[in-house]
């Protein structure tokens, strides 16, 4: 059940990102904190290979602005996936906190 809150919250987070940029000025910042929530709720540290190409496809796609090529929405998408690879990349440094923790105590 946390685990779809968060990531509903990051699905929302990241709409009105996308959408609205300059509306809400905390977004990112919430949106940074609930991927680091979700990745240490919802993400195997022992097994994150999916997780971190997901994360690593997402970034590129939205580095590479390839949907702002789409008239009249690509903007708008490419900020929706910008705004989710925030999420995704912070989830991504929890899932090293909590293997390098796991490492450390053996």
């Amino acid at each position: 059940m946390g685990n779809r809150v968060v990531v509903g919250l990051i699905a929302l987070g990241g709409l009105l990102q996308g959408l609205l940029p300059e509306a809400i000025p905390g977004v990112p910042m919430a949106l940074a904190i609930l991927g680091i929530i979700w990745g240490f709720m919802g993400v195997d540290a022992e097994d994150a290979t999916a997780y971190l190409a997901v994360a690593i496809g997402v970034g590129m796609a939205g580095y590479s602005d390839a949907l702002a090529n789409i008239p009249a929405v690509g903007g708008y998408l490419d900020g929706i996936i910008d705004a989710a690879s925030i999420a995704l990349y912070s989830g991504v440094a929890s899932v090293l906190v909590m293997r390098t923790w796991n490492r450390v105590k053996g």
